[in-house]
């Protein structure tokens, strides 16, 4: 069963409609596709609409940051469509994102990067914006050859952090996932920046506020990274997903769909009919 479990569309920071991404994800092969937009999922319907037309399963999804560590996120899947506690989360996370692009825009410009938040906002369709849109804006103009250098010269950097957004912690952006039915995943692992010993006992403690998954499979992964996540997801009882952290080629140039099998079987129970 070929699967992609952590992409991003217009209703965040990718580059496609929910719609375009699932026939993306049709022409790829992809079998089961979790659409995981930053802190909404209001993508999810179009998402499940397109999927049925297609023949592809759409997994309803979100990725939630937390604030214990800079790149600790948290994926969430399955939950209902009601979600009022997810909703509530998602609600203030957006607002704090919506907030940040003020600031993003005043360190740019004492960096002496000066761009106009007119035209970073339509980039973004409608949806938050974030980070990409400002580096897709200066890689438009010529201020940086690639959104990897906008990251590395100006929006990853340890000075950037003043610009940071309020977060949840990572009990809550659990807590919240599970009260509404769904499952957790920890994204992306090696992007925490810890060693393994200390990376299990974080996963350890996420265990215990319910975590259900560790995402073993991503493009970043070294093949020794991939090895210690799929034996820790063991040791642990947890599931292992995986996905591409898909956002398009003017987003991220160098990450297309995942087509993983998940080790021959789907997490969390999932079947086909």
């Amino acid at each position: 069963m070929t699967c992609d479990l952590h992409t991003h569309s217009t209703c965040s920071d990718g580059q496609y409609t929910p719609a375009q991404l699932v026939g993306l994800a049709k022409e790829a092969g992809i079998q089961l596709l979790a659409l995981t937009d930053h802190d909404t999922f209001a993508g999810t319907g179009e998402a499940v609409e397109a999927g049925r037309r297609l023949g592809v399963r759409v997994l309803p999804g979100v990725e939630l940051s937390a604030r214990e560590y800079r790149n600790l996120h948290i994926l969430g899947y399955g939950f209902s469509p009601a979600a009022p506690q997810l909703q509530e989360l998602c609600a203030r996370m957006r607002a704090s994102r919506d907030q940040r692009k003020y600031r993003i825009l005043s360190f740019l410009k004492g960096k002496g990067v000066a761009i106009d938040l007119a035209e970073v906002e339509a980039l973004a369709k409608g949806g938050v914006v974030g980070r990409p849109h400002f580096a897709q804006v200066m890689v438009r103009h010529g201020l940086v050859e690639s959104n990897r250098e906008a990251f590395d010269r100006y929006l990853d950097t340890e000075e950037f952090q003043r610009t940071e957004r309020r977060k949840a912690s990572a009990q809550e952006c659990i807590g919240a996932i599970k009260a509404s039915g769904g499952w957790a995943s920890l994204a992306h692992p090696y992007q925490i920046g810890l060693e393994n010993g200390p990376l299990e006992e974080l996963v350890k403690t996420l265990r215990g506020y319910g975590l259900d998954a560790l995402e073993c499979w991503y493009p970043r992964h070294t093949a020794a990274q991939r090895a210690f996540y799929l034996e820790l997801a063991d040791k642990l009882g947890l599931e292992a997903t995986g996905g591409s952290d898909f956002h398009g080629e003017k987003v991220k140039p160098d990450v297309r769909l995942a087509t993983y099998t998940l080790g021959g079987r789907l997490p969390f129970g999932l079947r086909f009919p």
